[in-house]
Parts: C-alpha cells; structure tokens; sequence
C-alpha cells in the first residue's frame, strides 16, 4: 500500500504509511467504531450466519451461551438467540439512525433560519422550543405509538419531534457566531445574500457540528425505543427490536437470564460505543484554542 499523502508546512507532499495513518485516528473514534461497525456487520449477515430467528423447535430446551450451534444460546422456544438479536439490531439501529436525520435535517434547517430572522421571528421560534422542552417527552411519545401504531415510522416521527430542538439551538447559536465574523461581512458587500451565504459558507462550517448532534441523537433515541418496547409500546411482532428482545427475556430471567443478557447488553454497548465516538468526533472536530 501507498499511504496517505499529506502536505506539510513547507508545502512539500509526504506520505504516511497504513501504520502512521491509523495511529492518528483517536482511540474513542477506532474502537467505537470499529464495535459499531461489528454491530451494523452482525445486523446485515447474521440471520444468513446463524440460524432462522423465526424457527421454533420445542424439542430444543433453553440452551445457555456458546454452544456451537447456538452461540447466545436459545430462549424457551428453541430460537436461536443470535440470529434474533441480529434482528433486532436491525431494527433499533434504523429507529436511532432514521431519529437522527429526520432531527438534524429539521433542526439545521430551524436554527439556520431562526438565526437569519433574529428579532420578534428568532424570539417566537425560540419560544416554540421552549415549550417543547417544556413536555413530558416520554408521554408524548406514548401518545403518539397509541394513535399513530406502533410501527417504525411513528416511533421515529415521535422520536424526533422531541430531538431536532437540540440541534436546532446548537446550529442557531453557530450561525450567529458566523454571522460576525468578517468574511461575511466581505460577502455582503460584494452583494451577496445572506440566504446564498447560509448555503455556500454556513453550512460547511456547520458540517461538524451537525455529525455531533447526530450521534447524540442516535443513542438517545435506541435507549427510548427500547424503553418503549420493554414496557410493551415498542414495535409491533412481528417486528422485534432490542427492547422487544429484552422484554420477552424479562419473563424467563429467573430460570435462563441469558435471554434477557444477550439484548440487554447490546443496548449497553453500543450506548457507550456511540457516545465515545460522539465524545472522540467532539475532542477532533471543535477547534483547539492556543
């Protein structure tokens, strides 16, 4: 392999070897990543690896973890726990990932549109988002899984009317930063205006605030998701999430926890996977002060 090219100060081209480049990425970032990518692998391949998830064999008795056939072991129906856990990412990683666009896409668009207006405008937007915050948002959520279903797309609209506000402050508080420094000033008085600034100039240097956000939001939206689906008002069978997996291990964790174990801990791990990597992007993406 030829390495990286890098450009030094002299403005001499370098290369990096493999080794060197993969040394600069900061440990939060590769091994949060790297696990996530292991999940988002599992969730893709594993129902074709492992068994059926679907496919009950009573003669089969609950099985503890790391037979050959059955790595996580089987619940009380004789399903393979692996295999269903590998559904169940599926369905929680899409829940966190869609929550997560649809609030970023809302919440840049609201804050670069708030800070453009300022005055009476920014006031009443701002207010709007106070009272959101001002809702009880796992109530809300509820509401909206009884009148709207229970299917994916109402857990991800309900998730995300209560995620992109947060955004929405960060990127309005950006934008009015930007707005005082003085290239666009220089901008303006070549006539250029301030809707075509906001969308040459504003929204690369917001590129990095809105992939913080994102990761935020993903976690915070799989660990409502499961809450949801551990107390029944998650997706619908024959969807299962990791929270639907969870809830059906809560009945058998006195006399096989495992079941209970396998999800639980996938919920855990990739909590803490993915707010490292936020904290890893955030320690690489915000600008060092001298």
């Amino acid at each position: 392999m030829t390495g990286v090219a890098v450009i030094d100060s002299s403005g001499s081209v370098q290369r990096t070897s493999p080794t060197n480049w993969l040394a600069m990425i900061p440990p939060k970032i590769f091994w949060s990543g790297l696990f996530l990518g292991l999940v988002a692998l599992m969730a893709l391949l594993g129902p074709w690896v492992g068994p059926d998830p679907n496919m009950i064999d009573p003669d089969i008795p609950t099985i503890a973890p790391g037979a050959a056939e059955h790595w996580f072991g089987t619940d009380d129906l004789g399903r393979d726990l692996f295999s269903r856990v590998a559904v169940g990412a599926r369905i929680s990683l899409l829940i966190g990932i869609a929550t997560a666009l649809v609030a970023v896409v809302i919440g840049t668009l609201y804050g670069i549109v708030s800070a453009q207006f300022e005055g009476r405008v920014d006031t009443v937007m701002m207010r709007v988002i106070d009272v959101i915050y001002s809702l009880p948002g796992l109530m809300i959520v509820i509401l909206f899984s009884v009148f709207l279903g229970r299917g994916v797309l109402s857990l991800v609209l309900a998730l995300a009317l209560f995620s992109w506000p947060d955004t929405a402050r960060i990127i309005r508080g950006q934008v009015l930063a930007l707005k005082r420094e003085e290239f666009v000033e220089a901008v303006h008085s070549l006539g250029g205006s301030s809707w075509r600034i906001a969308g040459r100039h504003f929204l690369p240097n917001l590129v990095g605030l809105i992939i913080l956000t994102a990761t935020i939001t993903v976690p915070r939206a799989i660990l409502t998701e499961s809450t949801l689906s551990f107390i029944g008002l998650g997706v619908e069978p024959p969807l299962s999430s990791w929270g639907t997996l969870a809830s059906e291990g809560w009945q058998l964790v006195r006399i096989a926890p495992h079941v209970m174990l396998a999800p639980a801990l996938m919920i855990f791990t990739a909590m803490i996977a993915l707010n490292l990597l936020g904290d890893g992007l955030r320690e690489l993406l915000e600008p060092k002060k001298s």
